[in-house]
């Protein structure tokens, strides 16, 4: 059977859980598997706690002496992998059962890319501080793979993803795009333009690293300025529900009255967001607010 390489980009999180997790079913995979850890400028307290994974059989931990940032960190362990076969995962995944590299291996005759999905705990946090960041996981991200199916390039996630070694070196992911969001947003257009067939699978990871709600919208205010980087640029993200509308309200040329109103009502949203009991549909208000700030929406991609 072809190799795996299981590659994690590290970044101020012990990764010490989830390699065990991988290292005591790798056996299930009926060929050679490799974890790769490399870190990405993680504070020198995690660094030490990760570091003795290094001895660990089957695990390359190396570091890098800055950060590069999400995509370019991808690209450098797909880069340096061994085997044909790439699995992607978050540093703050966690598998739901022993039987998760089973899965993926009894799918591999099902095309060269396979989407395993996300899912959070039926719970909510005990920290008030991550609620948003829960409920915005189970409400937005945790989809059965039938529902991601339906538009397969467009649900595409990085994390949690089996990929032909050949199929991600031919298409590296934009490193132009820092900080947090649609790196994989780009990639899905390339393979949908080239044909690659995409599966989903139910077989998702456990999102374990939550985010207090300030750190979440910092991250969220992020994607949305990549989010209009990539529209502008290469006229992807139409099918956005954020995009739609803000190319709407732009059409109707309600866009500067939408974006004074908006600045207006910005502050009681962040409140609102950071306080007990945030709901998306603030939320949604708040991004529409961050990406009418960026001005006029002008693609230079026909579409």
């Amino acid at each position: 059977m072809a190799g795996l390489s299981i590659l994690i980009p590290v970044y101020n999180q012990p990764v010490g859980p989830l390699t065990e997790q991988l290292l005591a079913q790798a056996s299930d995979w009926h060929g050679p598997v490799e974890i790769r850890l490399l870190d990405d400028g993680s504070t020198e307290k995690i660094r030490a706690q990760n570091r003795a994974l290094a001895h660990r059989p089957g695990v390359v931990y190396e570091e890098l002496p800055r950060n590069v940032g999400r995509a370019a960190i991808r690209n450098q362990l797909a880069a340096s992998a061994r085997h044909e076969w790439l699995l992607l995962l978050d540093n703050d995944s966690r598998l739901p059962d022993a039987r998760f590299l089973n899965r993926y291996a009894a799918a591999l005759n099902q095309g060269e890319v396979l989407i395993g999905g996300t899912s959070y705990e039926a719970s909510p946090p005990a920290d008030a501080r991550l609620y948003l960041r829960w409920h915005y996981g189970r409400e937005r991200e945790a989809r059965p793979a039938a529902l991601r199916q339906a538009s397969p390039y467009a649900q595409l996630t990085i994390n949690n993803a089996l990929i032909a070694a050949a199929v991600v070196r031919r298409f590296p992911l934009d490193e132009t795009l820092r900080g947090y969001g649609h790196e994989d947003t780009r990639f899905g257009l390339e393979l949908a333009r080239a044909g690659i067939p995409l599966v989903h699978l139910d077989n998702p990871v456990l999102h374990d690293g939550l985010e207090p709600a300030a750190e979440f919208l910092g991250k969220s205010e992020q994607a949305v300025r990549n989010l209009v980087q990539v529209y502008r640029r290469d006229g992807l993200g139409t099918d956005s529900r954020l995009l739609q509308m803000a190319r709407r309200l732009h059409r109707l040329g309600l866009a500067p009255a939408g974006r004074l109103a908006l600045a207006a009502a910005a502050p009681a949203l962040l409140r609102h967001l950071l306080g007990p009991a945030p709901t998306l549909h603030a939320l949604d208000l708040l991004k529409l607010h961050w990406l009418l700030q960026q001005g006029p929406l002008q693609a230079s991609y026909a579409h």
